[in-house]
């Protein structure tokens, strides 16, 4: 076992509101093993928040949702997803099936492209 303390986890904030961003900096900040990226820094993890009108938002999405997207923008076939996130493949496939209508996308590379140009995830 090494002796050296664990090096901080950098967290990147990606939010358009300021004062829920400066809200979120003075938290984060304040937690052990946790340091906000500086500006251009590469971080472990983003806090991501859009302005829905800004970006398109006409829809909403459900926290399982978005895991389902995220994994989808890494190339996980139903069967990855249902074991990332110790889920059936049928109910992947029905997140999967929902995120496409609610993206109105053609496929799983259309429905990450339509989150990312509005926003909703980051690529």
């Amino acid at each position: 076992m090494s002796s050296e303390p664990a090096a901080d986890i950098v967290i990147a904030l990606e939010i358009d509101d300021p004062a829920l961003a400066d809200r979120l900096a003075t938290l984060l900040g304040s937690v052990a093993g946790l340091r906000l990226a500086a500006p251009g820094e590469q971080a472990a993890a983003a806090i991501v928040a859009r302005n829905r009108e800004a970006a398109g938002g006409d829809f909403e999405l459900t926290p399982r949702e978005l895991d389902v997207l995220a994994l989808m923008a890494e190339g996980a076939s139903n069967k990855v997803i249902a074991q990332r996130l110790g889920i059936s493949v049928h109910t992947a496939k029905f997140h999967v099936g929902s995120l496409l209508d609610k993206l109105d996308a053609t496929g799983r590379t259309d429905a990450v492209a339509h989150a990312a140009r509005r926003g909703v995830i980051n690529l």
